[in-house]
Formats: structure tokens, sequence, C-alpha cells
């Protein structure tokens, strides 16, 4: 008879369950990278502390052009990584996050959270949550990080997040529409590239993460209408790439959201032939530079 502590339980697609509960990943931690300066394009970083019990922390990024009598607008970044993998600090969301600043002239702030199994669901939201009432408490100017009082317009705040990250910046958004966001009058947008929601071969594996849920129909798994009529931002930018499996949910989305009686304007950009979040590995690609600036154009119109 096959041992316990090498019987499988659960197979999923970025880790197995043991029937004595530990946890298998299938990638390896990814390395982190400490903040620093760009020598070629000036863009400086540093990393704050905004909870420490349960920890939560951010990498903040301000560009070159940064000046406290022309204030910039804030990119809130969330990485993806199916809740349970990458970093804000890795390399790779470190340089994706730094050319969103040096291409659209903006603030960002990226948020490490919780990841499953150490950090079951819904601690990401709530880690996400935290940080975002965090870099709110700076609108008056007198928050505890000088950068963000000094370079950041409050009134031209975007969410934006690629995959579990897209899907955690709707749940955002969904929170700041219930409940406000103390001293932002508006998010003004949310960019969802390539978002996690239910409707997959991947439900199952959410449901495990988030030992809380209410089944398939959790309103962050699946978004109800109820709760996209309340989005708390006045625009939503949806991206899709064609051969992703999240590419039906994706545009699922924007068809609800359109119905949901929503106030909005939403679109919805496909880069065709193209893999999930292929824009953070082929950065240089043609296509991934037209999804960057579609994304910086929908930032900075008017």
């Amino acid at each position: 008879m096959e041992s316990s502590n090498t019987e499988v339980l659960h197979e999923f697609p970025f880790f197995r369950v043991y029937k004595d509960g530990r946890v298998e990943k299938f990638m390896k931690p990814v390395e982190t990278i400490p903040p620093s300066e760009d020598p070629v394009t000036g863009i400086r970083s540093k990393d704050a502390v905004v909870s420490s019990e349960p920890h939560v922390s951010v990498r903040i990024f301000v560009p070159k052009s940064a000046d406290p009598t022309h204030k910039l607008p804030l990119i809130f970044y969330i990485h993806g990584g199916a809740f349970s993998i990458e970093s804000a600090f890795s390399a790779q969301y470190d340089a994706h996050v730094r050319t969103l600043v040096h291409e659209a002239n903006v603030v960002a702030v990226s948020v490490e959270y919780g990841l499953f199994p150490e950090c079951p669901i819904p601690r990401c939201y709530d880690d996400s949550w935290a940080a975002l009432n965090w870099v709110a408490s700076h609108s008056g100017g007198n928050g505890p990080e000088t950068w963000l009082n000094d370079y950041v317009d409050f009134r031209r705040v975007f969410l934006v997040g690629d995959s579990a990250g897209g899907n955690i910046s709707h749940t955002l958004a969904v929170r700041v529409g219930s409940f406000g966001l103390p001293g932002v009058k508006v998010v003004v947008g949310a960019i969802l590239v390539h978002p996690f929601f239910g409707g997959t071969d991947h439900d199952s594996m959410w449901l495990y993460m988030c030992p809380t849920n209410s089944g398939l129909d959790d309103p962050r798994l699946k978004p109800s209408l109820a709760d996209l009529a309340r989005l708390g931002c006045d625009r939503v930018l949806v991206f899709v790439a064609e051969q992703d499996h999240l590419r039906d949910v994706g545009i699922s989305y924007t068809k609800e959201l359109k119905r949901s009686g929503w106030k909005g304007t939403v679109e919805l950009v496909e880069s065709k032939e193209e893999q999930h979040c292929f824009h953070l590995w082929k950065c240089e690609h043609e296509k991934a530079v037209a999804l960057r600036k579609a994304l910086v154009s929908f930032i900075n119109q008017d």
C-alpha cells in the first residue's frame, strides 16, 4: 500500500497536494532583486513595508521626470502567478513595471502579497487591499513615503494586473465601488491583462486554494452582475491573447460588464497568435510593444 507521504491527493497545473497535506510546487521560488536606480532611464525604486502582521510590502518606482510641481498618474500593479508563485521583486516584474513607468511617465507601486500555500486565498485580496489603502493614505500629502506624497496625482489612479493579478485588480475595483478609498475621489481605470476568472479547468485549483470559497459562483471567481455594476472606476481595459486558455473568460468578462448596468466604458484588445502573458518574456516583440502602447494610451488619454 502506498505511503501517505507519497500518495497524491490532488494534482493541479501549478502544484500537487499529498495525502499528508504537503504541497509541492512545480516551479522553484523566483529569485528577487533589490530596488535600484536605472543608469539609462533614471528610474528610481525603493521598497516599503505596508504591514508587519501580516507582512505586506511594496516596491515604489518614480521616473526621472518626477517633479512635485507636476504630479503624475499612479499605477497600482498586481503581479500574476496563479496566486502561488512570482513576486513584485522578481527581475521579470521589476523590469516590466519599470518599463511601464518609463513609457507612460507615471509613478508605480507594485504590491508583494501573500502566496498560497503559506497564505491561502483570500490573503492575496486582503493584502492588496491593505496596500491600496496604504497608498491612498498619502493623498493628503502627509503619508510615510515622501515619493508618494510629492509626486502622485491622486485624481489619476489606475489598477493594473496580469493573470491572477488581473483577477485581484477586479476584486479591488469592486471593493473601491463598495467601500470607497479614503482620499481618492475616483480610481480612473482598471487594466486587466489576460485576467484569470472562472470558467476553465483551473476552477478547481482556485477553489482548493480558497478554503472559504462559496463554490463556483463565488464572485471573486465568477464576477456577479451586481459586483460588476458597482466597479469603482470610470474605465476598464481588458487584454486577451488568441492562444490563451483564459481568452474566452476575458471576453466574457467584458460582455458581462457591458450588460451589468455599470456606467463606465470598457475596451477589449486582443493579441493575435499569442499565448498567456507573452508580453512578459517577449517584451521587445512588436505585439508586446503594441500591448504596452495601448496600455500607455489608456492611462494618458484625457
